[in-house]
């Protein structure tokens, strides 16, 4: 049970004030409380630099790789590994990335990555992804909570006719904890799971984000390790794609 002092502050608190308990559940709370905790406690920053550890399997191949990751938020997404062999540049309407080692590239619309996790993806989608936000806006829909010993798992009250959803928002900074969209029909299901959280200045950051794909037969493993993070950095984004590269065509 949160403390009557944390309690007073989550409900008293002002729109800009971030809410920060001392992890416990509170029996207390709604859904529209859980739900605008979460978007109080949203990431405030202009730019985020650091390194991820990329471990990726899809059931047949494996591979890691480390890699520095530059972002400035709502604008760009920007990752190189060592010696420039693999780069992506991503904005708001572009996805683009290529392979020295395999001389090829792609540059184009949100088709790939929608492709690689199974659903439709955006630049709003896979920001919140990777920094601990819902995927969609939890303010538009109305929600049942239910309090487990860990997090509060909120679930539409109208189940949508497309898409199923799960949110489970963890007790401290009011981050995911998980993440769940699915589409029985098309045996589409993406789960994103995130284990803990490290705090950069006041804000929040995912340590761990585990993503897991499965698209009828097909499954897609991603762990994301988040490390040196730093926030509001000058950044540029070097990118061109080299000549001679074949172009990547989805089927």
């Amino acid at each position: 049970m949160a403390t009557v002092c944390s309690f007073a502050l989550f409900v008293f608190s002002c729109k800009s004030a971030k809410v920060i308990s001392d992890g416990s559940m509170d029996d207390r709370l709604s859904a529209k409380a859980v739900v605008k905790a979460h978007y109080q406690n949203k990431l405030e920053f202009r730019t985020l630099t650091g390194r991820v550890k990329i471990d990726y399997s899809d059931g047949e191949d494996e591979q890691s790789v480390s890699v520095s990751l530059r972002m400035e938020k709502d604008r760009g997404i920007w990752i190189s590994a060592p010696l420039g062999i693999v780069k992506a540049y991503i904005t708001p309407d572009r996805v683009s990335f290529y392979n020295k080692m395999d001389n090829e590239y792609f540059d184009g619309d949100f088709s790939y990555l929608s492709k690689l996790l199974g659903t439709e993806v955006d630049y709003s989608i896979l920001q919140n992804m990777l920094l601990g936000q819902a995927l969609f806006d939890l303010r538009n829909d109305k929600y049942d909570l239910s309090i487990g010993k860990e997090n509060y798992r909120l679930t539409p009250k109208t189940a949508g006719v497309l898409y199923k959803t799960l949110f489970q928002i963890e007790p401290k900074n009011f981050k995911m904890d998980l993440q769940q969209l699915s589409q029985p029909q098309k045996k589409r299901l993406l789960e994103i799971k995130y284990e803990n959280y490290q705090l950069v200045g006041k804000e929040a950051i995912p340590n761990e984000v585990s993503i897991l794909a499965i698209e009828e037969n097909n499954e897609n493993r991603i762990l994301l390790e988040y490390r040196n993070i730093e926030l509001n950095r000058s950044v540029n984004f070097p990118y061109n794609i080299p000549k001679g590269f074949k172009e990547i065509v989805l089927e």
